[in-house]
């Protein structure tokens, strides 16, 4: 073999290496592509999980402060149930100052926890009667047709804090 012969066989041989280079390098390139894509399909699905969690939280936060609450709205509801008796008991004597001032404490209070959700639940004589929101005590026979499976008389007021029902309202229904 010549010097021009070696010559040929070592730039073949380099030329072959640049290739069997190029190629490692692209398949190298190439695995770094992919898991560099994987990579960010993962930090994509994390980050939308993070953004659906702090949705839910915050969500969950402001239903607890609605119903936060809750407890105190509860025990505050037989004081209102008493003053209303009490309107009514003193409205049948002359004493109308003593009304007066039974009056504004009963507004003074239903103003104030209205202004912290509480709501009635408004319920008349002759109202469709509905199992999901009212509790029906009994049924007695209905004065005529027309109030058979609708309510009669109201025997306690029903409450609801924000969209939720705290106290069923307790009703007679006609049968």
């Amino acid at each position: 073999m010549s010097k021009k012969d070696k010559k040929e066989d070592i730039a073949v041989e380099q030329a072959e290496e640049q290739v069997v280079n190029q190629e490692n390098e692209q398949t190298t390139e190439e695995k770094l592509q992919e898991e560099l894509n994987k990579e960010k399909d993962k930090f994509l699905r994390l980050f939308a999980e993070f953004e659906n969690y702090k949705k839910r939280t915050s969500k969950e936060r402001v239903e607890l402060f609605k119903t936060a609450s809750q407890e105190v709205m509860l025990a505050l509801l037989p004081v209102i149930d008493d003053f209303d008796r009490a309107y009514v008991e003193i409205a049948k004597t002359e004493e109308k100052e003593l009304l007066k001032g039974v009056e504004l404490i009963s507004n003074k209070l239903k103003t104030t926890l209205k202004a912290k959700g509480l709501e009635e639940i408004e319920l008349n004589q002759g109202d469709v009667f509905n199992a999901d929101i009212h509790e029906a005590i009994t049924q007695i026979p209905a004065p005529n047709d027309d109030l058979k499976g609708k309510i009669i008389d109201v025997i306690e007021k029903g409450y609801k804090l924000g969209d939720k029902i705290i106290r069923f309202p307790k009703v007679v229904t006609g049968q």
